[in-house]
């Protein structure tokens, strides 16, 4: 049942996502970035509804993925504005976080190519033996970094959604082919044979 390159393709891009998603999650759990944490197990569970959908020719679950899928890409546009800081700088740095740890990023300290110095032990009291960055010294800025990570999550999304929304049509489409030529008569040779046998009570009668 179902297009087998529909599935197909569905498939690999779950596949996809759910390694896209697990690699997210380390880095977030290495940021201490609660939200995404959060948001990133949802996702993880709906990537495999939508896999196990797929391969049990489960249309409901195809649906609460492709549902997910459309959630997921607002979740990381509004990602990409937070670390973008479209419409100018975001006042609760501590959204991401709930105020638990003053990390933006794991990316903030550990980018490509960033530098670290030791912190002045002079009036710093808690900041004490800790390290700071320098910002010039990365190849690329930790704000894109988490941008691309939410824009290849975005893409994957898309993609996601549209394929569930086809292989779901595809597997409606073939269920109710099926139940119309009676694919799903409870009792076919019941009916097949009820005529007959009336017939034979009929004759055996006269």
């Amino acid at each position: 049942m179902g297009s087998c390159s529909g599935r197909c393709t569905l498939l690999a891009l779950c596949t996809l996502q759910l390694v896209t998603a697990l690699e997210r999650q380390v880095f977030d759990f290495l940021g201490y970035q609660w939200a995404p944490i959060l948001a990133n197990f949802i996702h993880i569970i709906a990537v495999i509804l939508g896999l196990f959908g797929t391969l049990q020719y489960r249309p409901r679950y195809i649906v609460v993925y492709a549902v997910w899928a459309a959630v997921w890409v607002t979740w990381n546009v509004f990602i990409i504005c937070f670390y973008l800081e479209v419409g100018g700088p975001l006042q609760g740095d501590e959204l991401l976080t709930f105020n638990l740890s003053r990390h933006r990023s794991w990316w903030e300290e550990h980018g490509p190519g960033c530098l670290h110095k030791e912190a002045a032990t002079v009036g710093l009291g808690a900041m004490h033996g800790q390290s700071l960055v320098v910002d010039a010294g990365c190849t690329m800025a930790y704000s894109y970094m988490e941008a691309l990570h939410s824009g290849l999550q975005i893409l994957l999304a898309l993609l996601g959604f549209v394929y569930g929304c086809y292989v779901v049509s595809v597997l409606t489409e073939e269920e109710d082919s099926f139940d119309f030529i009676g694919g799903f008569d409870p009792f076919p040779l019941y009916h097949v044979n009820e005529k007959p046998s009336s017939l034979l009570s009929k004759q055996a009668y006269l």
